[in-house]
């Protein structure tokens, strides 16, 4: 039992050790910082995506900027778009679950908003067709992916594809690379 421990942490270090040699990666994070910075200090707001565990993810990420992170500050305003049960259920029912983030895009989202996307394949149909939407709209996408990016790869701004097949490991470093970003965004909107 304690091999197997020692096995699991350490895969999770050697993701974490490849995007720490992944020069393209630091780069796209900066860059995000910056764009998400941005969209904060023009008065838009960060909508988040995902399903399942990439879903309380994206909650996670989401309360970070309209809670705190480190600062006693002012809320950002950042939301993820499955909170809603109400309007998530009626949506997949009515339409289809492949919508949910879509049409949620298009009634509150804004050109210069940022929209986050998580999902390990990078092939989530519902993220997918949000991000086709936030593109017509002006809105910037950001991926957090696993290794290939997926169909998600050619439809991000930025692209976050995590060097790992392993759907824990990924959303591993997708928490990381979130809690990297949430840092370094309140430090620039609040310095």
């Amino acid at each position: 039992m304690k091999e197997k421990i020692k096995q699991i942490i350490t895969a999770s270090i050697a993701v974490k050790q490849q995007l720490l040699s992944d020069e393209i990666i630091q780069q796209s994070l900066a860059d995000a910082i910056a764009v998400i910075t941005i969209a904060f200090k023009n008065g838009n707001k960060v909508l988040f995506c995902g399903n399942g565990g990439s879903a309380a993810d994206a909650q996670h990420l989401a309360a970070e900027f309209s809670g705190r992170f480190y600062k006693d500050r002012k809320a950002l305003p950042a939301e993820a778009l499955h909170c809603n049960t109400s309007y998530l259920t009626a949506v997949a029912n009515d339409y289809s679950y492949d919508v949910i983030y879509s049409r949620m895009v298009e009634g509150i989202g804004t050109k210069g908003d940022v929209l986050i996307g998580l999902s390990t394949s990078g092939n989530s149909g519902n993220i997918i067709k949000a991000f086709e939407v936030a593109k017509n709209m002006g809105i910037t996408t950001i991926g957090f992916t696993g290794a290939s990016g997926g169909k998600m790869k050619e439809l991000s701004d930025f692209i976050f594809n995590v060097p790992s097949k392993d759907t824990p490991r990924i959303q591993e470093s997708h928490i990381m690379l979130g809690h990297i970003i949430c840092e370094l965004v309140e430090e620039k909107v609040f310095e």
